[in-house]
């Protein structure tokens, strides 16, 4: 044999001699072998970013999980607590870079910045949140000696930094796990019961099962039942819900692009595209829905009647019409000084009969954080306009005579579970109005898919009006029943499915996530305590 050959035989003897064998609980050995140190973060960049294609647009939920797999492969293996929280932190920020790069697309709507700082400021958020993929590793790496056990304490560990990154500094509760699943019946089924934190955190278990068994042939088939479980129940074919129709509906897409949006000798033309649009009354009694933003109420609702009675001939005498507007506040001077993103009710003379101001701004995009400090450092938002938007006071209700009780979550507020209805008056359904104009080819799918969760997680159908797409009927299942695709001018015309009775998610909310979070750390110290 030849010396250099020797050599290497005789140190991955030394390397195995000094490792407990598999009998004695340690999941894996040989990839600490197999794998240079700095090789190690680059490897665990690129299994987030693997993670990510789970997520719309793409939805390669398989990858996802063959991702997670390998997360927990390279966290098993970390040598010490601060290497799996490194490995953990470098997983999301491949996971956060790759699924968020959207967020770069905003910038070439924003004149008061450079447009190429898009990519450097994703690439900086994702330093943020990766900290929460590091915890939950962090948190699971003591049970690393038994896979079981491992995989069931990451999946609790993830639960609780989901829900810790959907309410920390207002929360960012974007790309849940959960969304890989948008598209499959069977797994939306278990959303009513758990939630979409609970569905995550289930989901990372099982991977995380197979994966931490990998370099352990004992059993091997066995750790990976949960992935197999998982992925069969992807695949089941549900029957659909029978879904009860209720009134008419027309969402309205106008196709009018970021760049087009404020452009002030353009909004005559805007409004009247809207309105030519939402097409003529018919025998049945209507819901229209415009956009987010759609109209200025300041200017088109109170200082130009003729605009006000050119919408009005378009609607029935017993049409409603919900669009997304912007109201402004004034100070004692008369001056503006806020504004409010809001939705109106106008009845058939155009008049306001309703309203909703959305609560959960976006922050950077409808008002700068600690604006006396950044703004002279040349920071600004992301959206044009010199006036911070001012937040409404929560969930909501709204009674619409003939047509049930609307709820309303503008835009960005969908994607935050179990804060979308109102518990004290349950509506009928939500309407979310959106724009998702400046979000790139990747954001509107996502968003999308986020509004199918909370749809199946309430029994809520959810109706999306959206400039640019991607707008949609959805029903309580979370199915989609019509959709208009991205970049596409049109109408959905349809019929309101009636809501589910409330689900217990309805009644609980993440209390059912956090309960599933308990149940799996408790799982996961009984697993270790036998397999000892």
């Amino acid at each position: 044999m030849p010396r250099c050959n020797r050599h290497r035989q005789g140190r991955y003897a030394a390397v195995v001699r000094s490792s407990p064998s598999p009998a004695a609980g340690s999941a894996i050995f040989a990839p600490r072998t197999a794998l240079s140190p700095r090789a190690i973060l680059p490897i665990a960049i690129a299994a987030g970013a693997v993670s990510a294609t789970g997520f719309a647009p793409l939805g390669w939920w398989p990858a996802a999980l063959i991702g997670f797999g390998l997360f927990a492969l390279l966290v098993v293996t970390a040598p010490g607590a601060r290497s799996a929280w490194a490995r953990g932190w470098a997983f999301g920020m491949g996971q956060f870079t790759l699924g968020l790069n959207w967020i770069a697309h905003a910038f070439t709507y924003q004149d008061a910045m450079p447009h190429w700082f898009g990519y450097p400021a994703v690439a900086l958020l994702s330093v943020y949140l990766a900290v929460f993929p590091g915890l939950a590793a962090l948190g699971a790496w003591p049970a690393r000696r038994h896979p079981a056990a491992f995989g069931l304490a990451l999946g609790a560990g993830w639960i609780a930094t989901e829900w810790l990154r959907a309410h920390l500094f207002t929360g960012f509760a974007w790309n849940p796990v959960a969304a890989i699943w948008a598209d499959t019946p069977g797994l939306r089924a278990v959303l009513p019961w758990i939630g979409t934190h609970g569905v995550g955190g289930i989901t990372v278990a099982a991977a995380a099962i197979g994966g931490a068994a990998f370099g352990n042939t004992r059993r091997r088939t066995v750790r990976l039942l949960p992935a197999l479980v998982l992925a069969a129940l992807a695949l089941l074919p549900l029957p659909p819900a029978p879904v009860v129709r209720g009134p008419a509906v027309r969402i309205i897409q106008p196709n009018i692009d970021q760049a087009a949006k404020h452009d002030e000798a353009a909004q005559i033309d805007h409004f009247r595209t809207l309105a030519r649009l939402t097409g003529t009354p018919g025998p049945a009694p209507r819901l229209i829905f415009w956009p987010e933003a759609a109209i200025d109420n300041g200017y088109y609702l109170a200082e130009d009647q003729g605009l006000r009675d050119w919408l009005a001939r378009r609607l029935g005498p017993r049409d409603l019409l919900l669009t997304g507007g912007v109201a402004l506040e004034y100070g004692a001077d008369g001056r503006a000084v806020g504004g409010r993103n809001s939705v109106f009710v106008l009845g058939a003379d155009a008049r306001i009969r309703g309203r909703y101001d959305k609560a959960h701004l976006v922050p950077y995009g409808e008002y700068l954080p600690m604006r006396g400090l950044l703004e002279p450092l040349g920071l600004s938002r992301l959206v044009p306009g010199d006036l911070d938007f001012w937040p409404g006071p929560g969930p909501a209700s709204v009674d619409l005579p003939g047509f049930g009780r609307a709820g309303f979550q503008i835009c960005y507020e969908i994607i935050f579970p179990g804060a979308v209805a109102s518990r004290a008056a349950r509506p009928d359904f939500l309407f979310n109005p959106s724009n998702d104009a400046w979000f790139g080819r990747w954001g509107p799918p996502q968003h999308l898919a986020q509004a199918r969760l909370r749809a199946a997680e309430e029994g809520l159908p959810v109706i999306r009006a959206t400039p640019t797409g991607i707008s949609a009927l959805i029903g309580p299942s979370g199915e989609v029943i019509a959709r208009l695709p991205h970049r596409a001018m049109g109408a959905i015309d349809g019929h309101l499915p009636r809501p589910l009775p409330p689900t217990a998610f309805a009644r609980l909310g993440n209390l059912l996530s956090l309960m599933v979070a308990l149940a799996l750390g408790g799982l996961a110290i009984v697993s270790a305590r036998r397999a000892r």
